[in-house]
Parts: structure tokens; sequence; C-alpha cells
């Protein structure tokens, strides 16, 4: 186990009310988006310094689970992607017995599961991209049976690594066939031409709609976490319905997965119908200063510490039962 950072809690508490409480935050893991969990672990960990709670920053991958072995009131998990948002630390927290913040093990299974999640979005009605589970047996005739644009992506993979808008259908095999090659399955999906939303959930509440513009193709993993000239704007000149609609929305398909506590949710919205699709559901978004959802936050005055603050509360009430 490596602790990138411990301390005592300062000697003045943020609140004179706030219990005090000793969490350890885990992140970096072993995917490809360990730096940006890295990030986030350090933004969360500061934050609930600040607070006033005892805090330790762990790094934590399938082959040393040590930090589990320290006395915690609760764990707050900020591993995006493998290990971490795709069920496997959670159920073995759960298997120990172990408290921790968010989604549990079945919810962020299914979730990071693009196919598993979309089947869930359509049998709560929920609109969701038209998509095809393509691997090695059912790579021929792929552009026969599905129209350029179109966006493949990993089945289970986070912050759009490997997502690519493929134009050309002469292009289409050749991409899916090379992806297949490296996961072993990809989803191809219908391309949606508009404007890209997202909405943070918090407990029973959706914030505000966020629309994303990025100067790339697309809000990919630079857009993401590197670009400076990525706009995040909630002003936006869509109708209010819509936006309602969003959110709505949103939280069904939080609640359609079994999440809890807090996610992020995805979606594009057609320009000329001005219909939403709804693209999936992050359990574990990212706390960097490009994150979304603690912009969102910050839209209905929660500042950051608070929002990792309200992020613990609504996790212990979960494994504190009245």
């Amino acid at each position: 186990m490596t602790i990138t950072k411990t301390g005592p809690a300062p000697k003045e508490p943020f609140s004179a009310t706030l219990e005090t409480l000793n969490i350890t935050v885990l992140a970096g893991g072993p995917g490809a988006e360990r730096e940006v969990s890295l990030n986030s672990g350090r933004a969360v960990y500061e934050a609930l310094m600040r607070l006033g709670h005892r805090v330790a920053l762990c790094d934590i991958s399938p082959d040393d689970l040590s930090a589990l072995g320290r006395s915690v009131d609760i764990f707050f998990i900020a591993l995006h992607g493998e290990f971490g948002e795709d069920g496997e630390l959670q159920a073995e927290l759960d298997a120990r017995g172990l408290p921790y913040c968010g989604s549990g093990a079945a919810a962020s299974r299914t979730a990071m599961d693009k196919a598993a999640a979309k089947r869930c979005f359509q049998r709560h009605g929920i609109p969701t991209p038209a998509y095809e589970i393509i691997n090695r047996h059912n790579l021929a005739g792929l552009t026969s049976r599905f129209a350029t644009p179109a966006v493949v992506k990993p089945v289970a993979a986070g912050s759009s690594v490997d997502t690519m808008i493929v134009r050309k259908a002469d292009d289409l095999r050749t991409i899916a066939a090379e992806l297949v090659g490296r996961y072993g399955q990809v989803l191809v999906e219908q391309y949606i031409a508009g404007p890209e939303l997202t909405v943070g959930i918090l407990g029973d509440e959706a914030l505000p709609v966020c629309e994303i513009r990025t100067n790339r193709e697309f809000y990919d993993y630079e857009a993401k976490y590197l670009d400076d000239d990525t706009r995040y704007l909630f002003d936006l000149d869509l109708p209010p319905a819509l936006l309602n609609r969003v959110q709505v929305l949103s939280l069904a398909a939080h609640d359609a997965l079994g999440c809890s506590v807090f996610s992020r949710v995805d979606w594009m919205v057609d320009a000329e119908t001005l219909e939403p699709y709804v693209l999936e559901v992050n359990t574990i978004p990212g706390f960097t200063s490009h994150s979304l959802v603690p912009k969102a936050a910050a839209r209905i005055g929660m500042s950051f510490d608070q929002l990792c603050q309200r992020i613990v509360e609504l996790s212990l009430a979960k494994w504190r039962p009245e």
C-alpha cells in the first residue's frame, strides 16, 4: 500500500456541528484512467481535510488491497473505470463488511457495462441510441447492418478511452476489428448530432443541466482532462421543457441501474428533433478541476468541500440505518 498523503485533522474543524470521521480515500487503480483517478483522489482528500476529518489517501490496486485494512468510518472511492467503477472494488468491500461511498457492486457493474446499461434503459423506456455489440463472430457484414456516421467504443471503459466517431463505411469495419482485437467486443452505436448534455445526480435530486462544448470532434479524453478551452454552459438556449425532461430521465436512468448517492448521466440531443438520448451513467464521475458534477454543484451554491461532505453523509446514511 502506498499512502500518498495522510495527516491529523486541523485544529479548527470546518463546522462545530460536523462529525469528525476517519476516512480513507481510495484512488489510482490499474486502468487507463489511473492519473485522472489520482487527481480526483487528491482533490477529495484535500477537501475532506479542510472539513476537519482525519483522512488518508491510498493508492490501491487488485494486487495491493492493504489499504482496506485501515480502521475507518467510511472509504471514499475515487477510482474511475477498471477496478473502481466496474464493481470489483465494491464487491471486495462488501465481502469484508466495509462501508464506502456511492453505488454498490451490482449497480456499478451494470453501469460500467454499456451493453447491459443500454438494455436496462430500453426496459425502462429511457431513450438511448440504437446499437449493436460486435465481436469476431458477427464482425462480417457490419457495414451492411449499420450506417455511418457511427460511434465505436469499448463495452466497458470510461473517460472516452478508445471511443471514435467513424464517418466512412470503409473505416467502420477496420476500426471495429481493431478494437475487437484489443477488447474482445465493442459497441457500435448510432451517431446523434447535436448538443452534448450532462446531468449530475446527488441523492434524489438532479443538478442543473450542463452543455459541453469542445473544439474537438466530441468530448474525448483530451477535452475532458487536458484542454483549457472546453466550455461548460448552464445558461442554455434550449427549451425549458427539454431541460426538465433530461433531468427527469437522468434520475430515471440512475434509479433504473440501481445507483445510489451520486452519479453523472451523459446525453446527446438530436439537433433537428430535440429528442434526448442517454449515453451512459458514470457511477464515479471525476473530481478534478475539469469535472462536471462539482461544476453543477457550484451552480446551486454548493462548494467542492460541501459536495464531498454531502456524498459522505448520504453514503453513511446507507450504512447507518436508523
